[in-house]
Parts: C-alpha cells; structure tokens; sequence
C-alpha cells in the first residue's frame, strides 16, 4: 500500500537528514536557528540536499531567502514539479 507524502513532510524529513537532528524536532513552522543543528554549516547542508532531492538550482539570493520550512515549501511549490 503506497501513501502520499506531503510535501512538507518530505521538506521536514530532509531538513532533519541535513542537520542530523531528530525528525520530530523538525516541526512545519520550524526556521533556521530554531535548533543548534540549524546553524550556517547546517543551512548549506539543507540547501545541497534540496538542489539534489528536488532537482532545483538555489543560488546565492535564494539561500538567503529560504530560512524556514514554510518557506522552503512555497519556494519548491514554485520552481520545482513537486505536488
């Protein structure tokens, strides 16, 4: 039986793999700094691990930009085929 992942979920599930912090730390409103793991090295970890899961190319604005789940998620909605 397969399920749908939201895409949240999947944003959630990858910003935990970068940082290597708990899945249920990772909470939908969760934002760069919330968490010690969330720091600048961990930041640039999520952002490689986007470009690679999402086939997305995130330049040096757009880092800057993408600090939080939400809004992780609205930038994939746009730029990237992802339901």
């Amino acid at each position: 039986m397969s399920h749908e992942t939201t895409l949240a979920a999947r944003v959630q599930s990858l910003v935990a793999e970068a940082i290597q912090a708990p899945v249920e730390l990772v909470t939908p409103e969760l934002a760069f700094g919330d968490l010690p793991q969330w720091d600048s090295l961990g930041h640039m970890e999520v952002m490689l691990r986007l470009e690679e899961q999402f086939g997305v190319e995130i330049d040096t604005d757009v880092i800057a930009r993408l600090v939080s789940v939400p809004e992780i998620c609205k930038y994939l909605e746009e730029n990237a085929h992802v339901q």
